[in-house]
């Protein structure tokens, strides 16, 4: 694949006027910087910026295009591919394609399905291809016949790389070690900074995969003032932001705002820069005061439970004849 060095640094300017900017406490206002310059996507060859946008709250399409005016250039139509934001990324696809990253996620579990997935966001987005792939919640190893069926897609120049979710950090080493995967995509934040110890020590050198983060305010939890603790300040989510983008080993964290004052807010981290390390130690006790605090039991989730099943299916024991 050909490396491609973007034009999101030309985007790196000051948000325009709108009824949602403000200034905040510390009297910085939601201006974008070059505190967190653009980097290359682990060894996809893309050029990303460093806060990327889902789809998944309904940010108005026009929204997604301002956000492109000021330095994001990774869009994720994900787990809910809602129409609006299709239409403000078809609309910057038009005339700037090579100047943004598309990632469309699939959570198929059939490998017959996976194209027309595929088909159905290159029809809406108007576009002759994806830039990323996401296998989609896969807790354990991805099975070959799914895997295959990416790389089929990838052949045919539909898809340009692929990337993989897991909540289940023990099962990144499997996904690292195959060359299949250009990135990876992982929950990340001050209440789960656990990739520190068994996801990010595992990555090497240059020819890295391209790293993904995503839950970076622990939905919401991390700004709730009833869960930090009474003697920290409650972080702001650019603070929950610029925590994860901190890290050397993230290239993109994930932010997926509502509205235009919620993308204001996540603009401001990338003027606001990286942490000190006494900012990262507050993140840290807020993170785990939030944990301990909203700590329930594990729960099997649907998908889990379904790859549960599938696996034992395949693994059970054919019965002798006469047995």
């Amino acid at each position: 694949m050909r490396r491609r060095v973007l034009g999101v640094t030309r985007a790196l300017s000051p948000l325009p006027p709108s009824s949602s900017n403000r200034v905040a406490s510390d009297g910085i206002g939601p201006s974008v910087t070059a505190f967190f310059p653009p980097r290359f996507f682990g060894k996809t060859g893309l050029m990303v910026g460093r806060l990327g946008l889902g789809s998944s709250y309904g940010l108005p399409g026009r929204e997604v295009e301002r956000a492109f005016d000021h330095g994001v250039n990774f869009f994720l139509w994900g787990s809910r591919r809602r129409r609006d934001f299709g239409l403000g990324v078809r609309n910057l696809a038009r005339t700037n394609r090579e100047d943004i990253v598309v990632a469309v996620q699939t959570y198929t579990r059939m490998a017959s399905l996976m194209e027309w997935s595929v088909d159905r966001a290159l029809r809406s987005l108007r576009t002759d291809y994806v830039d990323v792939l996401c296998l989609a919640w896969w807790n354990g190893p991805t099975p070959r016949r799914i895997v295959d069926a990416a790389l089929e897609l990838r052949a045919k120049g539909k898809v340009r790389s692929l990337m993989v979710s897991c909540h289940h950090r023990p099962t990144f080493e499997t996904f690292i070690a195959d060359p299949s995967f250009d990135a990876l995509m992982l929950r990340y934040n001050a209440a789960h900074p656990g990739a520190d110890r068994e996801v990010f020590p595992l990555l090497g050198g240059p020819n890295r995969p391209g790293v993904v983060g995503f839950t970076a305010t622990r939905w919401g939890t991390l700004l709730d003032p009833r869960l930090v603790p009474s003697t920290e300040p409650a972080p702001r989510a650019s603070d929950c932001y610029r925590f994860a983008m901190t890290n050397p080993y993230v290239d993109v964290t994930l932010t997926g705002p509502k509205n235009a004052a919620e993308l204001d807010e996540a603009l401001c981290a990338l003027a606001r820069g990286p942490m000190d390390q006494a900012e990262l130690a507050w993140m840290r006790r807020v993170g785990a005061h939030v944990r301990d605090a909203t700590a329930k039991p594990k729960r099997v989730g649907l998908l889990d439970l379904v790859d549960r099943v599938a696996t034992s299916s395949l693994c059970k024991p054919k019965e002798l004849p006469g047995g």
